[in-house]
Protein backbone atom coordinates (compact mmCIF):
# COMPACT_ATOMS: atom_id res chain seq x y z
CA UNK A 1 0.00 0.00 0.00
CA UNK A 2 1.38 3.29 -0.93
CA UNK A 3 1.95 6.43 1.42
CA UNK A 4 -1.38 7.80 0.34
CA UNK A 5 -3.64 5.05 0.63
CA UNK A 6 -2.02 4.83 4.38
CA UNK A 7 -3.23 8.40 4.79
CA UNK A 8 -6.78 7.80 3.92
CA UNK A 9 -7.19 4.65 5.56
CA UNK A 10 -5.81 6.15 9.07
CA UNK A 11 -7.72 9.54 8.33
CA UNK A 12 -11.02 6.77 7.80
CA UNK A 13 -10.29 5.00 11.01
CA UNK A 14 -10.00 8.17 13.12
CA UNK A 15 -13.30 9.55 11.45
CA UNK A 16 -14.91 6.38 12.75
CA UNK A 17 -13.30 6.19 16.31
CA UNK A 18 -15.01 10.09 16.28
CA UNK A 19 -18.20 8.78 15.60
CA UNK A 20 -17.91 6.31 17.88
CA UNK A 21 -17.36 8.32 20.70
CA UNK A 22 -20.28 10.88 19.09
CA UNK A 23 -22.80 8.03 19.79
CA UNK A 24 -21.58 7.12 22.93
CA UNK A 25 -21.86 10.96 24.17
CA UNK A 26 -25.38 11.23 23.16
CA UNK A 27 -26.42 8.21 24.14
CA UNK A 28 -24.46 8.97 27.87
CA UNK A 29 -26.58 12.11 27.32
CA UNK A 30 -29.72 10.56 27.07
CA UNK A 31 -28.91 8.52 30.72
CA UNK A 32 -28.47 11.74 32.07
CA UNK A 33 -24.53 11.62 32.01
CA UNK A 34 -22.56 15.01 31.31
CA UNK A 35 -20.09 14.05 28.91
CA UNK A 36 -18.42 16.16 25.80
CA UNK A 37 -15.85 15.25 23.17
CA UNK A 38 -12.18 16.64 23.44
CA UNK A 39 -8.75 16.61 21.76
CA UNK A 40 -10.58 16.87 18.00
CA UNK A 41 -12.97 14.11 19.35
CA UNK A 42 -10.54 11.63 19.77
CA UNK A 43 -11.63 11.30 23.31
CA UNK A 44 -14.52 11.50 25.61
CA UNK A 45 -15.14 13.19 28.73
CA UNK A 46 -17.66 11.98 31.20
CA UNK A 47 -18.08 14.01 34.33
CA UNK A 48 -18.99 12.42 37.71
CA UNK A 49 -22.55 14.15 39.48
CA UNK A 50 -20.53 15.29 42.26
CA UNK A 51 -16.96 15.85 43.19
CA UNK A 52 -14.10 13.75 41.65
CA UNK A 53 -12.68 13.57 38.67
CA UNK A 54 -14.09 12.86 35.08
CA UNK A 55 -13.27 9.77 33.21
CA UNK A 56 -11.46 9.74 29.89
CA UNK A 57 -13.20 7.31 27.18
CA UNK A 58 -11.01 6.30 24.31
CA UNK A 59 -11.76 4.13 21.42
CA UNK A 60 -8.99 1.52 21.55
CA UNK A 61 -7.97 -2.10 20.34
CA UNK A 62 -8.12 -1.28 16.75
CA UNK A 63 -11.44 0.22 16.82
CA UNK A 64 -13.11 -2.74 18.91
CA UNK A 65 -13.62 -1.21 22.15
CA UNK A 66 -14.48 1.54 24.24
CA UNK A 67 -11.90 1.91 27.07
CA UNK A 68 -11.49 4.14 30.23
CA UNK A 69 -9.72 3.67 33.61
CA UNK A 70 -6.45 3.07 31.59
CA UNK A 71 -7.60 0.36 29.65
CA UNK A 72 -8.72 -1.40 32.71
CA UNK A 73 -12.06 -1.07 31.88
CA UNK A 74 -13.38 -1.75 28.68
CA UNK A 75 -16.69 -2.14 25.91
CA UNK A 76 -17.32 -3.16 22.66
CA UNK A 77 -18.37 -0.01 20.31
CA UNK A 78 -20.47 -2.22 18.85
CA UNK A 79 -22.68 -2.34 21.97
CA UNK A 80 -23.33 1.36 22.21
CA UNK A 81 -26.62 1.05 24.73
CA UNK A 82 -24.44 -1.19 27.07
CA UNK A 83 -21.35 0.85 27.30
CA UNK A 84 -23.46 3.87 27.87
CA UNK A 85 -24.96 1.48 30.83
CA UNK A 86 -21.54 0.34 32.44
CA UNK A 87 -20.15 3.85 32.04
CA UNK A 88 -22.81 5.60 33.70
CA UNK A 89 -22.72 3.33 36.63
CA UNK A 90 -19.07 3.28 36.78
CA UNK A 91 -19.08 7.44 36.91
CA UNK A 92 -21.66 7.22 39.66
CA UNK A 93 -19.35 5.65 42.06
Amino acid sequence: MNSIMQAAMAGLGRLEEANALIRLRDRLGSLGVNAELRDNNSALMAHRPGPGLPVWVFVGYGGAYYSWQQAERRHLVDDVEGAARVLAEYVAK
